[in-house]
Protein backbone atom coordinates (compact mmCIF):
# COMPACT_ATOMS: atom_id res chain seq x y z
CA UNK A 1 0.00 0.00 0.00
CA UNK A 2 2.83 2.45 0.77
CA UNK A 3 4.65 2.04 -2.28
CA UNK A 4 1.42 2.38 -4.39
CA UNK A 5 0.72 5.61 -2.64
CA UNK A 6 4.06 6.75 -2.98
CA UNK A 7 4.26 6.11 -6.90
CA UNK A 8 1.05 8.00 -7.21
CA UNK A 9 2.63 11.03 -5.47
CA UNK A 10 5.73 10.65 -7.61
CA UNK A 11 3.38 10.77 -10.57
CA UNK A 12 1.27 13.58 -9.91
CA UNK A 13 3.88 16.34 -9.88
CA UNK A 14 4.92 15.46 -13.10
CA UNK A 15 1.42 16.05 -14.94
CA UNK A 16 -1.74 17.61 -14.00
CA UNK A 17 -5.45 16.29 -14.71
CA UNK A 18 -5.12 17.24 -18.47
CA UNK A 19 -2.07 15.11 -18.80
CA UNK A 20 0.04 17.69 -19.04
CA UNK A 21 3.52 16.34 -18.66
CA UNK A 22 5.30 19.60 -16.53
CA UNK A 23 8.75 18.02 -16.54
CA UNK A 24 8.80 18.50 -20.17
CA UNK A 25 6.43 21.39 -21.02
CA UNK A 26 7.08 23.56 -17.99
CA UNK A 27 11.17 23.08 -18.27
CA UNK A 28 13.29 26.00 -17.89
CA UNK A 29 16.06 24.86 -20.27
CA UNK A 30 15.53 28.26 -22.33
CA UNK A 31 17.53 29.40 -19.90
CA UNK A 32 20.04 27.32 -19.67
CA UNK A 33 20.41 27.88 -23.55
CA UNK A 34 20.96 31.29 -23.15
CA UNK A 35 23.40 31.65 -20.33
CA UNK A 36 25.33 29.13 -22.60
CA UNK A 37 24.78 30.89 -25.64
CA UNK A 38 25.65 34.63 -23.45
CA UNK A 39 29.02 32.51 -22.21
CA UNK A 40 29.93 31.55 -25.66
CA UNK A 41 29.66 34.85 -27.25
CA UNK A 42 31.64 36.50 -24.59
CA UNK A 43 34.53 33.98 -24.92
CA UNK A 44 34.28 34.80 -28.81
CA UNK A 45 34.40 38.30 -27.98
CA UNK A 46 37.81 37.50 -25.92
CA UNK A 47 39.37 35.36 -28.33
CA UNK A 48 38.16 38.69 -31.58
CA UNK A 49 39.62 41.03 -29.46
CA UNK A 50 43.29 39.25 -28.97
CA UNK A 51 43.15 39.98 -32.72
CA UNK A 52 41.89 43.34 -32.51
CA UNK A 53 39.07 45.60 -31.15
CA UNK A 54 37.93 46.47 -34.27
CA UNK A 55 37.33 43.09 -35.10
CA UNK A 56 35.78 42.06 -32.10
CA UNK A 57 33.38 45.22 -32.62
CA UNK A 58 32.32 44.76 -36.50
CA UNK A 59 31.38 41.27 -34.75
CA UNK A 60 29.09 41.91 -31.98
CA UNK A 61 28.68 46.02 -31.06
CA UNK A 62 25.89 47.46 -33.16
CA UNK A 63 26.34 50.83 -34.28
CA UNK A 64 25.74 53.41 -37.04
CA UNK A 65 25.36 52.70 -40.47
CA UNK A 66 23.43 49.43 -39.12
CA UNK A 67 23.59 48.24 -42.71
CA UNK A 68 28.06 48.33 -42.57
CA UNK A 69 28.02 45.08 -40.36
CA UNK A 70 24.22 43.91 -40.53
CA UNK A 71 25.01 40.73 -38.44
CA UNK A 72 25.07 42.48 -35.37
CA UNK A 73 21.61 43.61 -35.39
CA UNK A 74 21.57 39.94 -34.14
CA UNK A 75 25.15 39.10 -32.68
CA UNK A 76 24.64 42.56 -30.39
CA UNK A 77 22.12 41.31 -28.31
CA UNK A 78 23.90 38.39 -26.87
CA UNK A 79 27.24 39.86 -26.41
CA UNK A 80 28.37 41.89 -23.25
CA UNK A 81 30.45 44.73 -22.16
CA UNK A 82 32.58 43.01 -19.41
CA UNK A 83 32.20 40.34 -16.84
CA UNK A 84 29.99 42.76 -14.52
CA UNK A 85 27.40 43.23 -17.50
CA UNK A 86 27.38 39.50 -18.24
CA UNK A 87 26.71 38.58 -14.69
CA UNK A 88 23.73 41.43 -14.23
CA UNK A 89 22.08 40.50 -16.87
CA UNK A 90 22.41 36.35 -16.61
CA UNK A 91 21.40 36.85 -13.17
CA UNK A 92 18.12 39.23 -14.15
CA UNK A 93 17.22 36.41 -17.09
CA UNK A 94 17.05 34.03 -14.50
CA UNK A 95 14.57 36.45 -12.07
CA UNK A 96 12.29 37.83 -15.08
CA UNK A 97 12.87 35.12 -17.30
CA UNK A 98 12.86 32.29 -15.51
CA UNK A 99 8.23 32.22 -14.84
CA UNK A 100 7.84 33.03 -18.96
CA UNK A 101 9.86 30.40 -19.56
CA UNK A 102 7.93 27.84 -17.84
CA UNK A 103 4.69 29.33 -19.31
CA UNK A 104 5.40 29.29 -23.05
CA UNK A 105 7.52 26.99 -25.96
CA UNK A 106 11.35 27.20 -26.61
CA UNK A 107 10.84 28.60 -29.59
CA UNK A 108 8.41 30.94 -28.79
CA UNK A 109 10.59 32.00 -25.68
CA UNK A 110 13.56 32.34 -27.71
CA UNK A 111 11.85 34.50 -30.59
CA UNK A 112 10.62 36.37 -28.44
CA UNK A 113 13.99 37.56 -26.88
CA UNK A 114 15.85 37.82 -30.19
CA UNK A 115 13.12 39.99 -31.73
CA UNK A 116 12.32 42.49 -28.31
CA UNK A 117 16.38 42.41 -28.41
CA UNK A 118 16.53 43.89 -31.86
CA UNK A 119 13.92 46.34 -31.45
CA UNK A 120 15.50 47.33 -28.30
CA UNK A 121 18.94 47.94 -29.63
CA UNK A 122 18.09 49.56 -32.65
CA UNK A 123 15.53 51.96 -31.03
CA UNK A 124 18.67 52.79 -28.99
CA UNK A 125 20.70 53.80 -32.16
CA UNK A 126 18.12 55.59 -33.74
CA UNK A 127 16.56 57.18 -30.65
CA UNK A 128 19.83 58.58 -29.33
CA UNK A 129 21.33 59.84 -33.00
CA UNK A 130 17.64 61.65 -33.19
CA UNK A 131 17.76 63.07 -29.98
CA UNK A 132 21.32 63.61 -29.51
CA UNK A 133 22.13 67.62 -30.04
CA UNK A 134 18.70 68.83 -30.00
CA UNK A 135 17.65 71.77 -27.07
CA UNK A 136 17.49 70.85 -23.82
CA UNK A 137 17.92 67.06 -23.68
CA UNK A 138 20.72 66.82 -26.48
CA UNK A 139 23.45 67.29 -24.09
CA UNK A 140 22.15 64.39 -22.02
CA UNK A 141 22.26 62.20 -24.85
CA UNK A 142 24.86 60.48 -26.95
CA UNK A 143 24.44 58.23 -30.16
CA UNK A 144 26.78 55.50 -28.98
CA UNK A 145 27.25 51.92 -30.08
CA UNK A 146 25.37 49.61 -28.12
CA UNK A 147 25.31 45.34 -27.20
CA UNK A 148 24.19 43.52 -24.39
CA UNK A 149 20.62 41.73 -23.68
CA UNK A 150 19.17 44.70 -21.31
CA UNK A 151 16.63 44.83 -24.26
CA UNK A 152 15.56 42.10 -23.94
CA UNK A 153 15.74 41.10 -20.30
CA UNK A 154 13.44 43.96 -19.83
CA UNK A 155 10.85 42.74 -22.52
CA UNK A 156 10.92 39.98 -20.53
CA UNK A 157 9.98 41.95 -16.69
CA UNK A 158 7.35 43.78 -18.84
CA UNK A 159 5.55 40.92 -19.88
CA UNK A 160 5.45 39.36 -16.67
CA UNK A 161 4.07 42.31 -15.58
CA UNK A 162 1.19 42.33 -17.62
CA UNK A 163 0.42 38.79 -18.54
CA UNK A 164 0.19 37.60 -14.64
CA UNK A 165 -2.58 36.23 -13.10
CA UNK A 166 -3.14 39.85 -11.12
CA UNK A 167 -2.89 42.29 -13.83
CA UNK A 168 -5.30 39.92 -16.42
CA UNK A 169 -7.82 39.29 -12.70
CA UNK A 170 -8.01 43.68 -12.59
CA UNK A 171 -7.97 43.67 -16.51
CA UNK A 172 -10.86 41.68 -16.53
CA UNK A 173 -13.08 43.37 -13.57
CA UNK A 174 -11.93 46.94 -14.63
CA UNK A 175 -12.70 48.12 -18.31
CA UNK A 176 -10.25 50.96 -19.39
CA UNK A 177 -10.19 52.61 -22.97
CA UNK A 178 -7.35 50.94 -24.63
CA UNK A 179 -5.45 54.32 -25.20
CA UNK A 180 -5.28 54.46 -21.57
CA UNK A 181 -3.53 50.98 -21.07
CA UNK A 182 -1.27 52.61 -23.54
CA UNK A 183 -0.30 55.70 -21.65
CA UNK A 184 -0.08 54.18 -18.48
CA UNK A 185 2.38 51.39 -19.91
CA UNK A 186 4.37 54.33 -21.57
CA UNK A 187 4.71 55.96 -18.11
CA UNK A 188 5.42 53.29 -16.40
CA UNK A 189 7.94 52.77 -19.30
CA UNK A 190 9.47 55.32 -18.69
CA UNK A 191 9.30 55.74 -14.42
CA UNK A 192 11.21 51.47 -14.72
CA UNK A 193 13.74 53.18 -17.07
CA UNK A 194 14.68 56.11 -15.12
CA UNK A 195 14.91 54.17 -11.93
CA UNK A 196 17.20 52.49 -13.79
CA UNK A 197 19.51 54.66 -15.31
CA UNK A 198 23.13 55.85 -14.98
CA UNK A 199 26.21 56.33 -16.73
CA UNK A 200 26.77 54.33 -19.79
CA UNK A 201 23.22 53.08 -20.04
CA UNK A 202 20.72 52.49 -23.14
CA UNK A 203 17.86 54.39 -21.69
CA UNK A 204 15.99 54.08 -24.67
CA UNK A 205 16.97 50.09 -25.48
CA UNK A 206 15.59 49.47 -21.79
CA UNK A 207 12.49 52.24 -22.72
CA UNK A 208 11.43 49.99 -26.00
CA UNK A 209 12.03 46.76 -24.29
CA UNK A 210 9.70 47.57 -21.07
CA UNK A 211 6.89 48.68 -23.28
CA UNK A 212 7.27 46.12 -25.90
CA UNK A 213 7.14 43.63 -23.40
CA UNK A 214 4.26 45.51 -21.23
CA UNK A 215 2.27 45.46 -24.63
CA UNK A 216 3.02 41.92 -25.66
CA UNK A 217 2.27 40.71 -22.12
CA UNK A 218 -1.28 42.58 -22.63
CA UNK A 219 -1.72 40.43 -25.67
CA UNK A 220 -0.53 37.36 -24.21
CA UNK A 221 1.56 36.62 -27.39
CA UNK A 222 3.53 33.63 -25.57
CA UNK A 223 0.47 32.45 -24.05
CA UNK A 224 -0.06 28.38 -25.52
CA UNK A 225 -3.78 27.60 -25.16
CA UNK A 226 -5.63 25.00 -23.82
CA UNK A 227 -6.91 24.02 -20.61
CA UNK A 228 -4.56 23.36 -17.98
CA UNK A 229 -1.80 24.86 -20.76
CA UNK A 230 1.43 26.64 -19.65
CA UNK A 231 0.10 30.15 -20.82
CA UNK A 232 -2.15 29.94 -17.47
CA UNK A 233 0.86 29.23 -15.27
CA UNK A 234 2.20 33.17 -15.15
Amino acid sequence: MSRRSRSQSVTSLGSDASGDDRSTEGSSSPIVELLIVFVVVFAAQQLTAIIGIGVMAGLFVLATPLTTNPWTIVTSVYAHGGIGHLVSNSLALIVFGWPVARATTRLRFHTFFLVTGVIAGISQIVLSGVFEGMPLVGGWVEQAPVLGASGAVFALLGYLIASNRLSAGLASFIDVPQWFAVLVFVGLAIAVTLATGGPGIALFAHFTGFLVGLLAGRLRVLHVGGSGGRGSRL
